[in-house]
């Protein structure tokens, strides 16, 4: 790590920071003269700094404030190690910390290592995650009190419709776009495919598949401080709130994922287009938690304005093949490709906690050898199925008592993650819709 910034003299300050609850970076700033002694040494602050709220304030009845005297954690480095920061002027670095208790222990509060913890369940087993994700965005227009696509660079106008895998789209949007692929390059995120989609000025672009789950969360997590850093930079915001128009499809988040035994075998491939018996088995986990951890895929007000039917985000827990419209598809293709997509979660979610309970309700279903009901054919909207919870309540008290998460999640997480969300439920209901997107616009 020393070697990073001995290779890149110009750097004058680093931020150490960790990703809270709600994926916001929480951390400091130091100067590169002092970073030696955060790279040995790691730095501290209060543990309760994690488990913030959406505004950055304290959680009211939290055991982690008052009732423990605001005790602080040790924060040390990531393997990942120092990342340039392209959208700031200043050359800057990020260092990516995360938590532990004094003994050395992990933190189980910390998203990051609820992760860890769900693939050592893998590693236990001698198998091996390999993700990939696709994230949607908006590029929004927010110096007036209505919400736009921006004016574009090239043309000088405003387009005011959806324009899906339009080249034009993207072409207006030309220099950021190579800005940010460039900006990919430097922090070493592997974004591949870049599309325009259905909503209004709304793009995705795929980061490419990562057997290391840690790596590919990371990846998702810079990702998203970095598409709305450089947009900032460009004279727009970008968004990855889950609907910021009323009148357009919202953002998701799409997981896919296959799993290899030691040998580097997939064992989802069954050298067919039916998958194994494995593979079913872990779409099986997955169904089974979907409704409990529903909170994690919607943890926002926002969040469920997505989740309607009929507006390209599932509602009912389905399978099946080749359809979009199912909450989990298995996509059609090389045989030796075979994975499960996991299509619930909206762009405001966490990734960290996001691959969590995917890869952790998968590895539930594998554990349990259990099997799913029938794929479904054809529309699932209109489909008779067991419903995704479909508001913000339902899906906190469904968390708090499923037997799926707790299987997923240290008590510690899921209490923390309850309070939280109860807290800014409560505040959240006496804001306007268009209080609540200012709030979301840019922090998820």
């Amino acid at each position: 790590m020393k070697n990073w910034l001995r290779k890149h003299p110009q750097v004058r300050t680093i931020r150490v920071a960790a990703a809270d609850l709600n994926g916001q970076a929480r951390g400091k700033r130091i100067p590169t003269r002092f970073a030696d002694k955060v790279v040995e040494d790691g730095t501290r602050f209060p543990v309760s700094v994690l488990n913030l709220d959406i505004w950055g304030e304290d959680i009211d009845d939290s055991p982690l404030v008052f009732e423990s005297g605001d005790a602080d954690g040790v924060l040390f480095p990531t393997e990942r190690g120092f990342l340039p920061m392209p959208w700031l002027d200043s050359p800057s670095a990020l260092l990516p910390i995360w938590m532990f208790h004094e003994d050395g222990r992990p933190y189980a509060g910390d998203p990051r290592h609820a992760l860890r913890a769900v693939l050592d369940r893998y590693k236990n087993r001698g198998l091996t995650p390999v993700c990939a994700v696709e994230l949607e965005f908006f590029l929004i227009d927010d110096s007036g009190r209505k919400l736009q696509v921006p004016i574009s660079p090239r043309s000088g106008k405003r387009r005011k419709a959806a324009e899906t895998l339009s080249i034009r789209a993207l072409d207006q949007f030309d220099e950021f776009f190579t800005d940010l692929y460039d900006a990919c390059e430097e922090m070493d995120i592997p974004a591949d495919t870049a599309i325009s989609e259905a909503g209004l000025g709304q793009f995705e672009i795929n980061l490419m598949h990562c057997d290391d789950a840690l790596r590919a969360a990371d990846d998702a997590w810079f990702f998203k401080m970095l598409v709305k850093g450089l947009a900032r930079r460009h004279g727009f915001a970008a968004s990855f709130m889950a609907k910021p128009y009323e009148d357009y499809p919202g953002s998701g988040l799409h997981t896919h994922f296959s799993v290899l035994d030691e040998k580097g075998n997939n064992v989802f491939d069954d050298g067919g287009p039916a998958g194994t018996p494995i593979m079913r088995h872990a779409i099986a986990g997955c169904m089974n938690a979907m409704a409990g951890s529903a909170l994690v895929f919607a943890p926002h007000a926002n969040s469920f304005d997505r989740m309607v039917p009929g507006a390209h985000a599932p509602t009912g827990i389905s399978w099946a093949y080749e359809n979009r419209t199912s909450s989990i598809r298995v996509p059609s293709g090389s045989h030796k490709a075979r994975r499960i997509e996991h299509r619930v979660s909206g762009g405001d979610v966490n990734p960290y906690l996001m691959l969590a309970a995917v890869l952790g309700a998968a590895m539930n279903g594998i554990e349990d050898a259990i099997d799913p009901p029938a794929p479904i054919t054809g529309n699932a909207y209109a489909a008779n199925l067991p419903q995704i919870p479909g508001d913000w309540k339902s899906a906190i008290d469904a968390f708090e008592s499923s037997p799926e998460v707790a299987r997923i999640f240290a008590p510690e997480m899921i209490r923390n993650f309850v309070l939280t969300k109860r807290q800014e439920l409560h505040y959240m209901q006496e804001l306007t819709p268009q209080e609540q997107v200012e709030i979301y616009l840019e922090t998820v």
